[in-house]
């Protein structure tokens, strides 16, 4: 639970590399490129063009992360909420994202907590909630979606 706010693309690159099964060898192999050439593109070193938006989707598809829409919509103000897939939904599902979001949410009053401790926010543990608050509305925007999904005329039930 505990992750910065990734500000940059390059902190983007960094955390998708180091979430990647295998690491930088195998996030290279997996997109066709010598290590070099990797690296190049992931520091734009050599007059290389950053990796395209579908390179790294196919990365973090594979790693199971969302660093990098994240890291879009923060730019824009905003949180990025994954849809849940109709087919997966069950009422088991809606129980572990209740669980999910309830604990995101005690994360965010635990670091309140601490940032009160001496009885100033510092900006830096602002950020820390900000970031912690995200994740929480996120996860809850993300539960109130599947379960509308899930319980909505038109969902199919087995």
């Amino acid at each position: 639970m505990k992750r910065p706010v990734l500000t940059t693309k390059r902190q983007v690159m960094s955390a998708v590399i180091a979430d990647y099964s295998g690491g930088r060898e195998c996030a290279a192999a997996r997109i066709g490129y010598e290590l070099k050439k990797f690296d190049n593109h992931i520091y734009e070193n050599a007059g290389s063009r950053p990796l395209s938006d579908e390179q790294i989707h196919l990365l973090e598809q594979d790693a199971g992360t969302t660093h990098y829409p994240e890291y879009i919509a923060h730019l824009y103000g905003g949180m990025f909420v994954p849809l849940a897939k109709p087919e997966l939904l069950d009422n088991i599902d809606l129980y572990s994202r209740s669980v999910n979001a309830a604990a995101k949410r005690g994360y965010v009053d635990q670091i309140i907590a601490k940032a009160l401790e001496d009885g100033v926010v510092e900006a830096g543990e602002a950020e820390a909630i900000l970031g912690a608050h995200h994740r929480y509305m996120a996860a809850r925007h993300s539960e109130v979606l599947a379960t509308i999904q899930l319980h909505s005329k038109n969902h199919s039930r087995n």
